[in-house]
């Protein structure tokens, strides 16, 4: 696990503090940047979010999928949390908090908004950051591939149904081509050219080529994260700097979140009689999120001044620190698996 890795929630605190001080600082500028649209979509958080995912898609090896058969339990686990639990918990914590806990506190759009953010992040299983956890706790990495190429695959088709129903279920009106058109350019486009790369450099007969090449991306892959979260925090400086405790109230339900899906998929693969290498990854695999999908689509739908953005954006600063507190009791708890 790198430095940025490591440190990846100081990064994104300094980010959000860089942000909020330059988008107080220079808020002509930025106005101008946010003006830069195609498409309801901004060119300049576009590339960087591009940035950001290419490297991701370039590890998948959807030639693991063929293996998905010779141990199913693990597989079946990881599908049931991330597509069929997951989803509807996080719309479930978003409207209980934002509609009753927090209602005094939110206007209801902005309420919304906060929920919709949510959602995205719910309906956006991790991708990347996977292997980092898998590593950590000695996951098998075999699996773990299998795993994340499946889940993929899934995301692809399912993403945008269960977000517009999730979306629509909270009334919020659900703007379907633009989210369609979010699923092509964030997922389809960044996945077709991973693929496309992966082959390529695989055809070379090089075992070293393709290591080699992620290697000198994942720098990039940070920087557009940092770039990404120092521009959203700009556009919402006034917001925050008028209403700091959004943050926590945002926080709060996506921590319970998380501790939660943790434990249903970690007593689950108990039950199922998983082996730790596969126990592990699994449960962690549903218990993080695909934030930068989730941050593109919040964006595409609602804009980069949204409550749904500022949402999304808040999971990436939650999520390192809780994703290291699960991954020490994982490897805590060894022993209760075979």
């Amino acid at each position: 696990m790198g430095i940025f890795e490591r440190f990846l929630s100081v990064w994104v605190a300094l980010s959000i503090v860089v942000g909020v001080a330059l988008g107080n600082l220079f808020p002509d500028q930025f106005a101008i940047i946010a003006s830069l649209e195609v498409a309801n979509v901004n060119v300049i958080v576009a590339v960087l979010i591009w940035v950001m995912i290419y490297p991701m898609m370039v590890q998948i090896d959807f030639s693991a999928v063929k293996a998905a058969g010779k141990k199913p339990k693990g597989l079946i686990l990881t599908i049931v949390i991330n597509w069929l639990v997951k989803p509807f918990t996080m719309a479930l914590l978003g409207w209980l908090f934002f509609k009753i806990v927090f209602a005094d506190m939110v206007n209801p759009q902005t309420a919304n908004e906060y929920i919709a953010g949510m959602i995205l992040l719910g309906v956006a299983p991790c991708t990347a950051m996977v292997f980092v956890w898998s590593q950590l706790t000695k996951g098998d990495p075999n699996y773990t591939l299998l795993q994340v190429s499946v889940n993929d695959l899934i995301m692809v088709f399912a993403f945008a149904p269960i977000a517009g129903f999730l979306l629509g279920v909270s009334d919020i009106t659900v703007p379907w081509e633009t989210l369609l058109s979010s699923v092509v350019l964030y997922v389809i486009f960044p996945l077709i050219a991973g693929v496309l790369t992966r082959s390529f450099l695989n055809q070379k007969r090089n075992d070293d080529l393709l290591p080699a090449f992620l290697a000198k991306l994942k720098p990039w892959s940070m920087i557009g994260l940092l770039a990404t979260v120092v521009l959203l925090f700009a556009f919402q400086a006034q917001t925050i700097l008028e209403q700091p405790q959004t943050i926590v109230l945002i926080a709060i339900p996506l921590l319970i979140q998380t501790y939660s899906i943790f434990v249903i998929a970690y007593v689950a693969a108990k039950a199922l009689k998983l082996p730790h290498n596969i126990a592990a990854p699994a449960s962690l695999i549903g218990t993080s999120n695909f934030f930068e999908l989730a941050v593109a689509v919040a964006i595409a739908l609602f804009g980069l001044h949204s409550g749904a953005a500022l949402a999304t954006v808040v999971g990436v600063l939650v999520e390192v620190p809780v994703m290291l507190s699960l991954v020490y009791v994982v490897n805590r708890t060894r022993h209760w698996f075979v």
